[in-house]
């Protein structure tokens, strides 16, 4: 991965990591379905009338609205509302990591090399040792719907990558056309019309300024400029080279949690935390040698010293 794109990967750390606290303000006012329904109504209203749509296949638009967009959210913020703690939660959702990998190792025939499965191996187990270490801090119940929401995030992943989108930003705003009406009819049904109508009723209140600065840090900053870096990322390398960013989050997470809500992480934390960054960077390293390998067909004095389009032929190579 090229070191810009790696930069580009470590900003979207930062963007999901805050998210979480956001998230958390948020869930103050906003039940947790309709909060997912009205962030991408947010989102999808000026994308049908002034963004172009991606020209992959509809049924995969809709794939992916579907995973990223609706069983993600509608798990992830539910455990919040149910009492995960956004530090914890921030953490729980990167099982998305190795889901993605074992997933892209499945439908796309990704192979790992052995630095990858080394990194990822560390990071996941720095993971493992931080979730036992914070697992008395949540009841059994939000950590099962968080992992839910990651299962959704990893298969979005997936079918991101097999999209090929040649516009991330594109595809990530077109993706949120597909959540608003499953999400409010899910709070209508599981909510109802009168916590509804609360809650949109007092929106614009002085009580309800807090969360609704939350809701325009999701829609705007973690939304736009995390899942459209996020995307580009997705659409030029293989999800296994990617995917190990994600756990860089719930540091970010964790450190913001603590500020915004004094959840205080202790040594255990913060060593575990340092390894995950380490397993992460490895991961990412890939030997020039490895990128450089030719294309079948395509003689290898054409090949660059490193391009990315190479390491899985076939996949429309990203904006740049």
């Amino acid at each position: 991965m090229l070191l810009r794109d790696r930069l580009l990967a470590l900003t979207v750390a930062v963007v999901w990591g805050l998210n979480f606290p956001a998230t958390a303000i948020a869930l103050e006012h906003w039940p947790p379905f309709l909060l997912a329904a009205v962030r991408f109504t947010l989102l999808a209203v000026p994308t049908l009338l002034f963004v172009p749509r991606p020209p992959i296949p509809f049924r995969m638009l809709v794939l992916v609205g579907a995973t990223l967009g609706v069983l993600q959210f509608a798990f992830l913020y539910l455990s919040m509302a149910s009492g995960m703690p956004s530090g914890l939660a921030s953490l729980v959702l990167q099982a998305s990591a190795p889901f993605t990998v074992v997933l892209a190792g499945v439908f796309l025939r990704e192979r790992l090399t052995r630095r990858q499965v080394v990194g990822v191996t560390i990071a996941v187990l720095a993971l493992a040792a931080i979730a036992v270490h914070r697992s008395q801090t949540a009841a059994l119940l939000p950590v099962v719907l968080a992992l839910c929401g990651a299962l959704g995030w990893a298969i979005g992943n997936v079918a991101t990558r097999k999209a090929g989108a040649p516009n991330g930003l594109h595809l990530t705003l077109w993706w949120s056309v597909v959540p608003p009406i499953p999400m409010a009819v899910l709070s209508f049904v599981v909510e109802g019309p009168a916590r509804m109508g609360q809650a949109l009723g007092t929106a614009f209140t002085l009580e309800a300024l807090p969360a609704d600065l939350g809701l325009l840090y999701i829609v705007l900053v973690a939304s736009l400029v995390g899942y459209g870096l996020w995307t580009r990322l997705m659409s030029r390398y293989p999800s296994s080279t990617v995917a190990p960013f994600s756990m860089l989050v719930p540091v970010v997470g964790v450190l913001a949690s603590w500020l915004a809500f004094g959840e205080v992480p202790d040594l255990v934390e913060v060593v575990a935390g340092v390894v995950v960054v380490g397993g992460v960077l490895w991961a990412s390293r890939t030997p020039q040698l490895t990128l450089a390998a030719p294309v079948a067909g395509t003689p290898a004095a054409t090949i660059p010293a490193v391009t990315p389009a190479a390491v899985s032929p076939g996949v429309p190579d990203g904006p740049r």
